[in-house]
């Protein structure tokens, strides 16, 4: 994942394959996680990813979670919830290949953004993956991407800084929370985090205007996206208080 990404926005089943990543073509689908929340969702949830499967307790349809979580994202590559579990999976396992899973964590993000460049949920979840791994760089390199494309969407700015803080990369997480803050997103866990990291500051009136201004409308996320706060946090192992839409 150290090689730059593509950014365009859409449908990008034409950027190449990371090797031995596999293409997108699936006998269900693909489907976005986003937009397609009717029946196709349902019939692969509830047959597969079920909350045993989710919580990594036992299979739906084998013994062990893996192959079931694999199908869910083989039909649905930016799932969300179950990218998480897919990391929590090799995380847990300490392997960079989920067991019962055909591909490598780096495989399956590179699936889930070759199908939705602009799914900027998944680089979140991605970006906390790749810093608990020790490549905050590449990390950094999704984050900027998102902040970039963010836009009017405080949300989005806010969730960035909790992964940047995450990184440990106390600067960009108050640039961020300072955005957030212009326009108009004033949940307090970010601030609260880095004040008790001795990090934080309050914006100058110049600064929060710059913020406004760097976060115009080019682009902007889509605010459609799932509650990306509790999704990069549970990503990184600091779910408290960040959950759930603004």
């Amino acid at each position: 994942m150290a090689a730059a990404l593509a950014l365009a926005c859409g449908v990008v089943h034409a950027q190449p394959a990371a090797p031995g990543c596999g293409n997108l073509a699936n006998s269900f689908g693909p489907h976005d996680y986003r937009t397609e929340r009717g029946q196709p969702l349902y019939l692969v949830e509830s047959a597969h990813f079920t909350p045993q499967v989710e919580a990594l307790i036992r299979g739906a349809t084998a013994r062990r979670p893996g192959s079931d979580i694999d199908y869910t994202l083989r039909a649905f590559p930016n799932h969300h919830r179950a990218l998480l579990a897919m990391v929590k999976l090799a995380e847990a396992a300490k392997t960079p290949v989920p067991p019962e899973m055909r591909y490598s964590v780096d495989c399956w993000f590179d699936r889930a953004i070759r199908f939705r460049a602009d799914d900027y949920t998944v680089r979140m979840i991605y970006a906390g993956y790749l810093g608990r791994q020790g490549r905050a760089d590449a990390a950094k390199q999704h984050l900027e991407l998102v902040a970039e494309r963010a836009g009017d969407n405080g949300f989005t700015h806010y969730n960035v800084g909790l992964v940047y803080f995450e990184l440990r990369d106390h600067e960009r997480a108050l640039r961020q929370a300072h955005r957030a803050m212009a326009l108009g997103f004033t949940r307090p866990d970010l601030r609260e985090r880095l004040t008790a990291a001795g990090r934080w500051s309050e914006p100058t009136t110049a600064s929060g205007a710059g913020a406004a201004a760097a976060s115009a409308p080019a682009g902007s996320a889509s605010s459609t996206e799932p509650a990306a706060a509790g999704i990069a946090a549970s990503a990184s192992g600091s779910a408290s208080g960040a959950a759930g839409r603004p």
